[in-house]
């Protein structure tokens, strides 16, 4: 499943470098939205298409049903991001450091959601569900920081053999 998402990537990198061959030097100069657009998780609803938009011209936070909580540190880091920090990487000598730190942060993010208790419980039961690390830019990296099933134990759980 993931080396199929990652050869389609493959293929639609090419077909788009053929129709428009500055396709992907122009989205890199792009990242300046003056939108900021809280949308649905839905994957039918991408917010640059459904509001006529480029890629690149509107900043996004999907979630389910669209809510928006002060206590919601996705939603505010979002936000800060799109208020504060969008043109971060175009300052010169930055740019090799945000892309780490964005690694570390999709690992990070991976650990995190294989702590839960919906993905522990759901190990637990023997359902079959993978974590992958990927970051999408202007290409997309496959991190090899993928967990299933038997490969991830949480803080809670080795505290509770222990006992």
């Amino acid at each position: 499943m993931l080396n199929d998402l990652l050869t389609h990537n493959v293929a639609w990198s090419k077909q788009r470098h053929a129709e428009e061959p500055d396709h992907f030097a122009c989205l890199t100069a792009l990242q300046a939205p003056e939108f900021f657009r809280i949308g649905c998780s839905d994957s039918r609803v991408p917010a640059n298409v459904v509001a006529g938009l480029d890629p690149g011209e509107v900043f996004v936070h999907r979630n389910a049903a669209n809510i928006v909580h002060f206590s919601d540190m996705n939603l505010l880091s979002v936000l800060e991001s799109a208020v504060d920090a969008v043109d971060l990487g175009r300052e010169s000598g930055l740019e090799a450091r945000c892309d780490r730190l964005t690694e570390w942060s999709v690992i990070e993010g991976v650990r995190r959601v294989c702590e839960t208790p919906i993905l522990q419980r759901a190990w637990a039961r023997g359902t079959i569900v993978r974590v992958h690390g990927l970051i999408y830019g202007l290409n997309l990296r496959d991190l090899d920081c993928s967990f299933g099933p038997g490969h991830f134990q949480t803080i809670h759980s080795t505290q509770e053999a222990a006992q």
